[in-house]
């Protein structure tokens, strides 16, 4: 691109991810000079690196989708609704792990660093117009996520959970990457409108589309963890540190649908037929073995990450039906799922403390003995996951749901419906070890105010989105066409 034919309209739509390139890189060269002892400043100019781009966002924010940097680069209300939730989302994981990462000597600038690099892949995924700048923001975010599970140097368990990231997460790359060169070789363009106009063109009985496409599902698959590419999500959840386990269930998620949305909806919708049986497939898998497995589960990470397993595949419910309500439905449930899993193991950084993980079920027994607030806390994350009423995970579950079956999946429905009764015993299970187990010890929670404030929002988050179910719904339901 020469950079003479830059206009002025590209530097704006874009300047939310130049502030935030431009911010990460002093926070960088900072951070250099700066010992363990103030890394407080390191963590404080992050959330203000966060604010500020969130404000300009909201500066150049559009309400009409606008296409810039020559068709790679697109702005609408969906990407910029996506960006903001996924600015709130790390800004809380920075808040629940300083205090996790500072009584275990794990406070360095890098976890910061890579976290605000991983946002803007995010950011770039989100705002993609061009396979090219899709992959891109996949690379930018996949690879600074493989250095975030690797960040404790000193544990063999990281170091392995890291390998088996990157290894599986390289395959998925290449997957996604050699599906967007078969639909380049078909269609002759990189822009997503084009690469549109020419499936609709070609239609659904050109070979090489559909072969394409299915090596681009096994990518989208391998991003969101779903079955049978989900082997990477339970081995990485457990072994990562915790902190970083936060950070991977929540932005990334947005990353994975913009992913799908812009692949699936804005480029390959006129091989909606043949994506759809692929979903269904991957969906009906990943509410199977992700509920069923996750009840042989001890560890708590390694349930929250079959739990996970088990949302995605009601995600995708809600885009292999391939309407607009759909699309909204999957948005919303991405949306309220990021932030159950911010909740759920924030609970778990809250009872952790130095040499002492709180990641098996048994460490929250007898919970509401020692802490009834925090307890109640966690009942409304788990009740909220499970998708009982008037939680907000029930309100998304039931939009996913109708989106099926307003496109005539009956059995589909059911099968959700289903899938989310059993899932329901692994959440119950630990309100079970709350509130009717007597407690291992007495010891009162460490964690600090900030902690315990954002926390408490987060757990009264789920029951007022849940009691008002129509805000969240309206919002998602104005930025999708």
């Amino acid at each position: 691109m020469n950079p003479a034919s830059i206009t002025r309209l590209d530097l704006l739509l874009a300047a939310p991810e130049i502030f935030l390139l431009t911010a990460t890189c002093v926070i960088l060269l900072v951070d250099l000079f700066i010992d363990d002892a103030r890394r407080v400043i390191t963590f404080v100019l992050s959330l203000l690196a966060l604010a500020g781009t969130a404000w300009v966002t909201a500066r150049t924010g559009v309400d009409v989708r606008t296409v810039a940097w020559h068709g790679t680069y697109v702005a609408d209300p969906v990407g910029g609704l996506l960006k903001v939730v996924a600015y709130g989302a790390v800004a809380v994981v920075f808040l629940y792990s300083f205090g996790y990462l500072q009584v275990r000597r794990l406070l360095k600038g890098e976890f910061f660093v890579l976290g605000l690099f991983a946002l803007l892949g995010i950011m770039v995924l989100i705002s993609a117009n061009s396979l090219v700048t899709l992959y891109l923001g996949v690379e930018l975010l996949a690879l600074s996520l493989y250095a975030m599970v690797a960040f404790n140097r000193d544990s063999a368990v990281s170091a392995e959970a890291a390998i088996k990231y990157f290894v599986l997460g390289s395959i998925a790359s290449g997957a996604l990457l050699y599906g967007m060169s078969m639909i380049y070789g078909v269609t002759g363009s990189l822009q997503l409108g084009q690469v549109s106009e020419a499936v609709a063109e070609f239609g659904p009985s050109q070979i090489g589309l559909l072969f394409g496409l299915s090596f681009i599902i096994v990518g989208i698959a391998f991003k969101f963890g779903a079955v049978p590419f989900h082997m990477w999500v339970p081995d990485v959840y457990h072994g990562a540190p915790t902190a970083v386990t936060l950070f991977l269930s929540a932005a990334p998620k947005l990353a994975s649908f913009a992913l799908a949305y812009r692949l699936l909806a804005e480029g390959l919708a006129g091989l909606h037929d043949g994506w759809q049986d692929m979903l269904v497939v991957l969906s009906l898998l990943s509410m199977a073995i992700g509920n069923i497995v996750a009840i042989a589960q001890t560890n708590l990470k390694r349930m929250l990450a079959y739990s996970t397993i088990s949302h995605v595949g009601f995600i995708l419910l809600g885009i292999l039906a391939g309407t607009s309500e759909g699309y909204q439905a999957a948005l919303y449930y991405t949306i309220t799922y990021v932030i159950m899993a911010i909740g759920g193991f924030g609970m778990i950084i809250l009872l952790s403390r130095a040499g002492f993980e709180a990641d098996r079920l048994e460490d929250f027994k007898g919970l509401n003995a020692r802490s009834p607030w925090f307890a109640a806390v966690m009942l409304m994350l788990m009740f909220s996951m499970a998708g009982v009423p008037p939680f907000v995970g029930f309100w998304a579950k039931l939009a996913v749901i109708q989106a099926v079956l307003s496109v005539g999946l009956l059995w589909l429905a059911i099968a959700a419906v289903l899938f989310s009764v059993i899932g329901a015993y692994y959440y119950l299970r630990i309100v079970k070890l709350m509130y009717f187990d007597e407690p291992t010890e007495w010891r009162a929670l460490e964690g600090s105010g900030a902690l315990k404030f954002v926390l408490s929002a987060n757990g009264l988050a789920v029951l007022a989105l849940g009691m008002y179910p129509g805000l969240l719904l309206a919002v998602c339901a104005a930025v999708l066409p």
